[in-house]
């Protein structure tokens, strides 16, 4: 029995965990997800400094002409113990002296000799940074299952972290199903096709961050199947299409079985996509999508980048979505979750005019997609929507509501 959109993605949750962890450089971190917390061991900044070029000053000095004989660079050590009556002329960065009650910047005072005259009025602590104003020691400063990007490495260098340890990357494989599929590097013969869903998974698992095994595609017997899958069972994730429907020659479910197979689902409340599989054979998570490009496009961006979250150890593992407005009036067919492909152009959704299905076209021109509740048979143009985006990354740490209703 197929289960909802909702359940499906509720069952990915349940049953599968993070991968292991390897330990790679700062540098080489960006898009990775920590596989620890990262707590401060010491505060940022070490120590007092100062925020401006100018004089370390005492309150009771504001309005009063200062002797200043001293100066205190970035890098310095901090020696110097600051008395009224004395200004000490200090840098950007430098460590403020001892007795130190603001920074006044060298633009408000007026020099001559060693003679400083303040302005009247300084306020307290000013143009000081203090330590641990930034980060306090003992705080964590990066969470664990939280995605890295280049500038969480200034937060790393910052305390002298070079290497750090990151959940691994995901290991995909894919191949195809079908006498009548043939890569696309091949002759084909006039009633064969290309197999375009495999690249399509490829590249797509390539932009997630996975590393990518193709295996070319088996025919439509249950031997060559079983073959592929022992191949690719080396692999966390396994991501075949077609072969899931229930035509004479749909064996792709039979040959994982016959493999040990533990389906978590079979079929999905959703339109396109229905016949989508998904389980696992040992530690290997199967996805066994449909034949039609769009729809195993559409049930990839829902299901496989859930599966892929899960699997990175992401803290933010559910779809999120972005509240936009349609940009015209959009009929369809009540009585089941329709997925609808759309463009996005900051402020409105407007649905691809075509998208049957089998269509290939479509997927390069969609920013995002919106699930219309069964209950629905019009959106009218203005109408609030959820839409998943796609050409950009967004999951949320909180299930959030992905239907339009």
């Amino acid at each position: 029995m197929a289960v909802s959109i909702t359940e499906a993605l509720d069952i990915i949750d349940r049953n599968i965990g993070s991968l292991s962890s390897e330990v790679i450089t700062i540098e080489e971190s960006s898009g990775r997800i920590a596989a620890s917390d990262h707590i401060a061991s010491f505060e940022l900044p070490r120590f007092d400094n100062s925020a401006m070029d100018g004089y370390a000053v005492k309150l009771d000095d504001q309005g009063s002409t200062v002797q200043s004989d001293k100066i205190i660079y970035a890098g310095d050590v901090a020696r110097y113990t600051l008395r009224s009556g004395k200004a000490i002329r200090i840098m950007t960065g430098a460590p403020v002296p001892e007795g130190c009650e603001a920074i006044v910047p060298i633009e408000e005072v007026s020099v001559e000799g060693d003679k400083v005259s303040l302005p009247e009025s300084i306020r307290p602590r000013a143009h000081i940074r203090f330590a641990g104003e930034d980060i306090k020691k003992g705080k964590t400063y990066i969470s664990k299952g939280e995605r890295i990007t280049a500038y969480h490495t200034a937060l790393f260098a910052s305390q002298g972290v070079t290497h750090l340890p990151v959940v691994r990357k995901i290991r995909v494989a894919i191949f195809g199903t079908g006498d009548e599929l043939r890569p696309h590097y091949e002759r084909i013969e006039a009633h064969q096709l290309y197999n375009s869903n495999a690249s399509m998974f490829l590249t797509r698992a390539k932009e997630l961050g996975c590393e990518v095994q193709y295996i070319n595609g088996s025919g439509d017997t249950i031997g060559s199947l079983k073959s592929c899958i022992r191949e690719a069972l080396n692999a966390d994730l396994v991501i075949t299409s077609g072969g899931v429907s229930v035509g004479d020659k749909d064996f792709t479910k039979e040959a994982f079985a016959q493999l040990g197979m533990e389906t978590f689902f079979s079929g999905v409340e959703i339109k396109p996509g229905k016949p989508t599989t998904i389980g696992k054979v040992d530690n290997t998570i199967i996805v066994n999508l449909p034949g039609n490009p769009l729809a195993a496009m559409v049930n990839y961006e829902l299901f496989v980048k859930s599966i892929l979250l899960k699997l990175s150890g992401a803290s933010a593992s559910h779809p999120d979505i972005i509240a936009t407005k349609m940009a015209e009036e959009y009929r369809v067919k009540p009585g089941r979750y329709t997925t609808v492909l759309g463009s996005f152009d900051g402020i409105h959704f407007r649905p691809l005019p075509q998208q049957s299905p089998g269509m290939v076209s479509p997927l390069q021109k969609a920013d995002g997609l919106i699930i219309i509740h069964p209950d629905l048979s019009l959106l009218e143009k203005g109408r609030t929507v959820s839409m998943l985006p796609i050409r950009w990354h967004s999951s949320s740490t909180l299930k959030v509501d992905i239907f339009t209703k």
